[in-house]
């Protein structure tokens, strides 16, 4: 299998994710079979049924499951996809030009130096007051001294919190999209989370400096895109409150707008629908990076099957010098018996060789 699918073939372990979908599946026939699922981290923890009744039964397959295997008399077919995690309905972040933070950071450290030199002209001033004025001198200096330290701080926070305020166009709240452009934009941030917070993008398996530069500038577009849908169509519920939209040049006006908008959103759904497509590629590559090491740490046990079956093999060429043995316990007890026999008749004449040893 290529890719995940909604069908499990009869027979075989198959990789959630990978081999197989999540979900809930059904066996028309699971007569005498028996299915595991192995759960866990790395699947240590199976999960199993056997012997399977007569007739229908289905299993649930957890997205979190490591594989599943079967043996059944019919295949599994999906009835119901598992449910996603985290899809309940949340609230999205705030967004920001990705280039906003730089700029800030540029514009407080201009005026960091100017500011800087004031704690340091309040130790120097400390230390000149000390010989002339003894120790008591620092009683009155260190609070000045300790005052610009701080009042340095949050001159520079001070600063930045301006600077921010007046760039309120470079950024987005939650509070300036509407209930349709918010399950938009989550769904966009989710997508972004998940490649960002992937094994394979932290181990540099993709392109991880192409992903910090790209993914949050896509994620400050769409957002600008959904905040100006949300924008216009609260600017439609105000005029079709306030005007009379059976008029038809207001209808007719208002059904054109109408429809550039719902243009305007299709095209940002199929941008978000890409990055979600994205994510579902990595969290793949995340399952298949993690079944690839479950591999390579059970195949770096198969030297010990490898011993084993080794000491099997010489278990095997030793079964013919045990049979020699056996014989020769055979020989040597039939002689004991004759001699035994001898021994309880002593008037028969007949050599020893030449009796029956029965």
């Amino acid at each position: 299998m290529t890719s995940p699918g909604n069908t499990i073939p009869s027979a075989g372990t198959f990789f959630v994710g990978i081999d197989i979908e999540p979900g809930r599946y059904r066996c028309e026939d699971g007569r005498g079979g028996w299915w595991v699922r192995f759960t866990g981290p790395g699947g240590g923890e199976p999960v199993g049924s056997w012997p399977l009744p007569d007739g229908p039964t289905e299993v649930e397959i957890e997205p979190t499951d490591f594989a599943f295997e079967t043996r059944t008399r019919t295949s599994w077919r999906m009835v119901e996809p598992a449910a996603a995690p985290g899809r309940r309905r949340a609230e999205p972040r705030p967004v920001a030009d990705p280039t906003l933070r730089a700029e800030l950071d540029r514009i407080v450290a201009r005026h960091r130096l100017p500011v800087r030199l004031t704690p340091a002209l309040a130790v120097l001033v400390c230390v000149l007051g000390v010989p002339a004025f003894g120790p008591a001198w620092l009683m009155f200096t260190a609070p000045v001294g300790l005052t610009a330290a701080f009042g340095a701080q949050l001159s520079d926070d001070l600063r930045r919190a301006r600077a921010l305020g007046r760039r309120r166009d470079r950024y987005l709240l939650p509070e300036d999209f509407d209930d349709e452009a918010r399950a938009l934009l989550v769904r966009a941030q989710e997508a972004v989370r998940a490649v960002l917070g992937s094994a394979v993008h932290r181990e540099g398996l993709l392109d991880s400096a192409d992903n910090a530069l790209t993914l949050p500038q896509q994620e400050w577009e769409i957002a600008q895109v959904l905040a100006r849908q949300s924008s216009l169509r609260r600017r439609e519920r105000r005029f079709a409150e306030s005007a009379d939209v059976t008029v038809p040049e207001v209808a007719a006006v208002l059904g054109g707008q109408h429809r550039k908008l719902a243009a305007s959103v299709r095209a940002v759904t199929r941008r978000i629908e890409a990055l979600e497509h994205y994510a579902d590629r990595v969290r793949a590559a995340d399952r298949a990076l993690h079944a690839h090491r479950r591999l390579r740490t059970l195949t770096s046990a198969a030297h010990e099957y490898d011993d084993l079956l080794a000491a099997t093999v010489r278990d095997d060429l030793a079964l013919p010098a045990i049979e020699r043995l056996t014989d020769q316990s055979e020989s040597l007890l039939r002689r004991l018996r004759a001699h035994l026999s001898e021994a309880a008749d002593p008037h028969d004449d007949t050599p020893a060789d030449d009796r029956d040893p029965g």
